[in-house]
């Protein structure tokens, strides 16, 4: 059940109330990590890995330069974590049809199995918070992160969603 709050004044944000929202995310982002990295790690495998098989099982069929574009990221450092994932069967490469020169990543059944595992607990988190805090709050909650990212990949997000 929410919890009623005093509203900051979006506008007049103390340093105070800044700072929190700091702490908030980080303690945020290690509880989210928490579940998925320990199974990460039953692999061999990081947060780069969890990062690359969520977004190629987001969007089948992408090409190696799309990836790097989300992830923004070197090509060395993909180059690294991709060929591991390729060389263990969590994902394959396959030639586009129409230009000879890209190559386009699906997930195997492997990896679609452990993209289904780590989701599905981050997946819970998000639907626990989101039903204590209510809509209004999801809302404001996606507000504030389309906020944080960068332009370019705001672009990606509705102004509802």
């Amino acid at each position: 059940m929410p919890t009623n709050t005093p509203r900051a004044n979006p506008l007049f944000l103390s340093d105070q109330e800044l700072r929190r929202a700091l702490e908030l995310l980080f303690f945020a982002y290690r509880d989210f990590t928490e579940e998925p990295d320990s199974i990460l790690a039953q692999y061999g495998f990081g947060r780069a890995h969890h990062r690359v098989i969520y977004f190629v099982g987001a969007n089948e069929g992408m090409s190696v330069s799309d990836l790097l574009a989300i992830l923004k990221i070197t090509k060395q450092s993909l180059s690294r974590v991709l060929s591991q994932l390729l060389r263990e069967g969590f994902i394959e490469q396959l030639t586009d049809e129409g230009d000879r020169r890209r190559r386009l990543l699906y997930l195997t059944d492997k990896g679609r199995d452990l993209e289904a595992l780590l989701s599905e607990r981050q997946t819970k988190l998000i639907a626990k918070a989101y039903r204590e805090a209510g809509a209004e709050a999801v809302a404001g909650f996606s507000a504030v992160l389309r906020g944080i990212i960068g332009d370019e990949d705001r672009k990606r997000f509705s102004n509802n969603g």
